[in-house]
């Protein structure tokens, strides 16, 4: 890793899906894998940076898939490691039309939710461009939340920018129980990630949430780059004291899972490249609409040619 990649951790998940009707109806199935973590490390890596991805799998198939996967898409996994006591996670999906997905996820005792201080890769994380950490990772279990915050800490004390995505999962924990991490994280972090239906887990009261006001917000809490995801609107962001609305490109979606973190990557790649904040921005949206174009959480995530491509085709 060099100084200018992006060392991220997190869960991952392989996953087992279909591409119409129930799984049950299915004769075959889509095998893959997913971890919004993982996503971002993918899509960075596409866009020619250096991405390292640490965590827990399992020492099964399942694991063995997650790793492989990773490697392919060129991204650094010898810091992940591999649980003899517990699985890898699963997600079941299915797709019930064009627009509607459904998920189930099981991660119960899995090695992901054993992440601990431990398993931070301490040394990387001094060496990157860019730590990115998600609000997915804390809610996993005590032990993850502590790990989170530990590789925060190391970051920090190395100068290392922190990038957060606040990515809320209710599924996973209650809104009370999220908003003093959550608060905690953006207050650390340098760049923030956020959508305006995550306003009430980071403690926003304001009805209706209006993206400028969430955006004031979250750059009150002390990161110098702030981004309010608005999904096919786009999005508003204030980068370094200036705003951008963050333009969208007309594409016909098809499957909507993992076009945050196509933006994350996108935003983060060109961040460290070295890239303004204008084309950072840029960068981000196309990342997304690629992502949207087809089904899976990152199997549509660009290289630096396609996205030319899009720029030519506007």
């Amino acid at each position: 890793m060099t100084r200018r990649g992006l060392v991220t951790f997190g869960e991952s998940l392989a996953v087992f899906s279909t591409q119409s009707g129930k799984l049950r109806h299915a004769s075959s199935v889509d095998v893959g894998i997913a971890g919004t973590e993982a996503v971002v490390a993918i899509g960075v890596a596409r866009l020619g940076v250096p991405a390292s991805w640490a965590g827990r799998v399992g020492a099964d198939e399942p694991g063995a898939l997650v790793l492989l996967r990773l490697r392919d898409e060129g991204v650094d996994t010898s810091a992940a490691m591999t649980d003899q006591h517990a699985p890898t996670g699963l997600m079941l999906k299915d797709y019930r039309t064009t627009d509607a997905t459904r998920s189930a996820y099981y991660r119960s005792g899995s090695a992901g939710t054993r992440l601990c201080p431990e398993d931070i890769p301490e040394d990387r994380i001094r060496q990157a461009g860019v730590l990115h950490l998600s609000g997915l990772t804390p809610s996993l279990s005590d032990t993850a939340a502590k790990a989170v915050l530990a590789a925060v800490e190391v970051a920090r004390e190395e100068g290392v920018p922190v990038s957060f995505d606040v990515n809320y999962r209710n599924a996973l924990w209650e809104p009370q129980d999220a908003t003093g991490v959550l608060l905690d994280l953006v207050s650390r972090a340098d760049i923030v990630f956020a959508g305006v239906d995550e306003a009430a887990p980071l403690g926003f009261t304001g009805e209706p949430v209006r993206p400028e006001k969430l955006l004031s917000y979250l750059t009150g809490l002390g990161p110098e780059q702030v981004i309010v995801k608005l999904g096919p609107r786009g999005a508003l962001a204030e980068l370094h004291g200036c705003r951008y609305d963050v333009p969208t490109y007309p594409v016909r979606a098809i499957d909507s899972e993992g076009a945050d973190d196509a933006f994350v990557a996108g935003y983060l790649a060109d961040f460290l490249a070295g890239a303004p904040p204008d084309r950072r921005v840029r960068t981000a949206a196309a990342c997304r609409a690629f992502a949207v174009s087809v089904h899976g959480d990152w199997e549509g995530l660009p290289d630096r040619e396609e996205l030319k491509q899009l720029a030519r085709a506007r």
